[in-house]
């Protein structure tokens, strides 16, 4: 079984740097399917309990706690909105400059009222391929700072997709058209989505913990595409 990448580990917590294709917890339509969960519970050999959750295709910082009581004081601190979180994403097209706030309320279940949702975002560069979009003699596209300031389903991908600049790689809410150029010129095949920082207050030492995931190679491979140097990449 594949192990996963610790990113932080002490007797309360543990971090992890999630790969994408992998599901956080067991689903109902794939009970035996891998899930990271089930991993790391086995390659720590203990019961790891779950805090927050990313999208199947989605990659980096998943945070778990080691003991309930843990558990329980940073849900809080996402509840209560005190976590930050800072995700990098390669959309469509040409994001306007300077930081952007999409402010629109988004429904998690169909049978739910539609909840508040805030995200915030920037453009940290922006790059070419020359096949045609449109009216445009290329496709253009854009990396993103990301930082949702709260946590509804999906909530990163619907605002982007909501103001016509869906991520790269994203099936149920993206571009088919722009998802192909990608695969056929670069190579790229996934969801360009990574959660790459995420800060909380340690629940027992009260002091500020911040965790990173490093870029993946699937990001490296696009920046050195589009000739876009790692240090535009905002850090910790």
């Amino acid at each position: 079984m594949i192990s996963l990448p610790i990113l932080y580990r002490d007797e309360w917590l543990v971090a992890v740097d999630k790969p994408p294709g992998i599901h956080v917890h067991p689903t109902a339509f794939s009970p035996n399917e891998d899930s990271c969960v089930r991993m790391l519970r086995d390659q720590l050999g203990q019961w790891v309990f779950t805090i927050h959750r990313l999208d199947r295709a989605t990659s980096g910082v998943l945070l778990f706690a080691l003991n309930s009581d843990v558990a329980t004081a940073i849900s809080a601190q996402f509840a209560g909105r005190e976590v930050k979180k800072r995700y990098l994403a390669i959309v469509r097209g040409y994001l306007p400059e300077g930081e952007q706030r999409i402010d629109r309320p988004l429904r998690e279940e169909p049978h739910l009222p539609p909840a508040e949702a805030i995200t915030v975002y920037r453009r940290l560069a922006t790059g070419e391929i020359p096949v045609p979009t449109g009216k445009f003699p290329t496709s253009r596209f854009s990396l993103a700072e990301v930082l949702p300031q709260t946590g509804r389903k999906n909530q990163i991908r619907r605002h982007l997709a909501g103001i016509s600049h869906p991520i790269i790689g994203d099936v149920q809410f993206g571009d088919g058209r722009q998802n192909r150029i990608f695969r056929e010129n670069l190579d790229s095949r996934q969801l360009l989505l990574l959660a790459m920082n995420l800060e909380i207050t340690h629940p027992v030492s009260a002091k500020i913990l911040q965790i990173s995931a490093p870029l993946p190679q699937e990001f490296r491979k696009i920046f050195a595409a589009f000739g876009w140097p790692e240090t535009v990449v905002p850090r910790w």
